[in-house]
């Protein structure tokens, strides 16, 4: 967790971040898309109700911005976490009405593979979605997107397409379990990585700059699965 010194510039629209799609818990708040500040958390636990609207007014105060200050919310869209993606919509939300403010939302994926610069190459960004099952997408070196997302079970098939084509990037927390599985000679994995607000700056003011918003009032997670609950083990 900690903040980002304030960096001065000319802007045209100030956007608060909201990522809270997987466990890792994160607020940003950036001027014409470069980050004043940030502050997050990813401690391996969905603690987000909780941590979340303080690390809004955190980022907020370390970087000397006002709840009126700001132009428009953007939100982290999915897919991931069913609860994680409920606290950060309904936050988002919340803030809109009250602030009378415009609402964009990013799909996480992207967020998530933007987080990585490459030449060449393929980058697959990956959420875990419990046993050999994960939400992921195929991206350009230049972020365009190759593939839709989808959620898929991982086996030794897996990409077999990009992978005899070009050297491919895993990164995310769904990476981590397909390390074992996908053996090829062109695939390469990247630790760390996650999605964060830091990343969403950029992607959320070229929104702005387009006035490409959502309905606050009818605006939903991109689930991309239905929300199964776990029966609770008796005691």
């Amino acid at each position: 967790m900690y903040p980002v010194s304030l960096q001065k510039s000319l802007f045209v629209a100030i956007i608060l971040n909201i990522e809270t799609a997987t466990k890792n818990c994160s607020v940003s708040i950036a001027k014409d898309g470069i980050v004043l500040g940030v502050w997050e958390v990813n401690d391996g636990k969905y603690s987000h109700a909780e941590k979340l609207h303080p690390f809004i007014h955190e980022v907020l105060k370390n970087s000397e911005i006002e709840f009126n200050q700001i132009d428009a919310i953007a939100v982290s869209k999915g897919p991931g976490s069913y609860t994680g993606l409920r606290i950060g919509v309904s936050a988002a939300k919340g803030l809109c009405f009250a602030l009378n403010k415009p609402l964009i939302s990013l799909e996480t994926l992207e967020v998530l593979a933007t987080s990585l610069a490459i030449e060449d190459g393929y980058i697959v960004p990956m959420i875990d979605a419990r046993r050999m099952e994960v939400y992921s997408a195929v991206y350009e070196s230049n972020y365009t997107r190759k593939r839709i997302i989808q959620a898929e079970v991982i086996d030794e098939s897996s990409f077999q397409d990009v992978l005899s084509e070009k050297t491919t990037y895993f990164l995310g927390d769904g990476a981590e379990k397909c390390k074992s599985i996908l053996s090829h000679k062109n695939a390469i994995f990247v630790d760390g990585k996650h999605p964060s607000a830091k990343e969403m700056a950029s992607l959320s003011f070229a929104k702005f700059k387009q006035n490409l918003f959502e309905d606050v009032a009818y605006f939903e997670p991109f689930y991309l699965k239905n929300f199964v609950a776990t029966p609770e083990k008796k005691k």
